[in-house]
């Protein structure tokens, strides 16, 4: 099969959403090839320990690159204990310049309870103007939502579980199977 005849691997949303002291990542389980879902139920958002510091971790992408990736965030992060900006940065120029790391096609969204981050192949790291900030197939959907619930009493992980059912009602590649990590108080 040609490479442009391949339809594509699709199916992600992760929202990473920051508020009152509390930082939520939530992903959902969808993996579709083409139009057909291949799997439901995976699990896209992990809990990181490098160096005794917890780190939560959300990947849209392919899941082998980005689990390259999170071992290398990894790696970085033992070399820089409790400093996760600086982690990132050392990942993302190492994925800009490395050619093995070009080729990886993902994308990160981190939190250490503080920094709440994105981090793409470009060589960016990025930090979210409000708090929310999300990637994938529904990402943008699950953004405005919860870019909205923003000024509600709701807390981060209320926020974010209402993002992704919005996602999911909205978006074709994003289901109701979420995972969700919370970090902070």
């Amino acid at each position: 099969m040609a490479k442009n005849d391949f339809p594509g691997w699709h199916g992600t949303t992760i929202i990473g959403v920051r508020k009152d002291g509390q930082v939520v990542i939530a992903g959902d389980g969808q993996v579709s090839l083409g139009q057909t879902v291949i799997k439901g139920t995976a699990r896209k958002v992990r809990r990181l320990s490098p160096g005794g510091y917890d780190v939560v971790a959300g990947f849209a992408g392919s899941t082998a690159d980005a689990f390259t990736l999170l071992e290398r965030l990894e790696a970085k992060l033992e070399a820089t204990p409790g400093q996760l900006q600086r982690a990132s940065v050392e990942l993302a120029k190492d994925w800009r310049t490395d050619k093995y790391l070009q080729k990886l096609e993902a994308m990160l969204i981190v939190t250490d309870g503080t920094d709440l981050l994105v981090i793409t192949g470009a060589g960016d790291v990025l930090e979210p103007e409000h708090d929310v900030t999300a990637i994938g197939s529904g990402g943008n959907y699950a953004l405005a939502a919860a870019r909205a619930l923003m000024d509600s009493d709701h807390d981060a992980e209320t926020i974010a579980r209402r993002a992704m059912a919005i996602a999911a009602d909205i978006c074709v590649y994003t289901n109701g199977n979420l995972t969700v990590e919370r970090i902070g108080i």
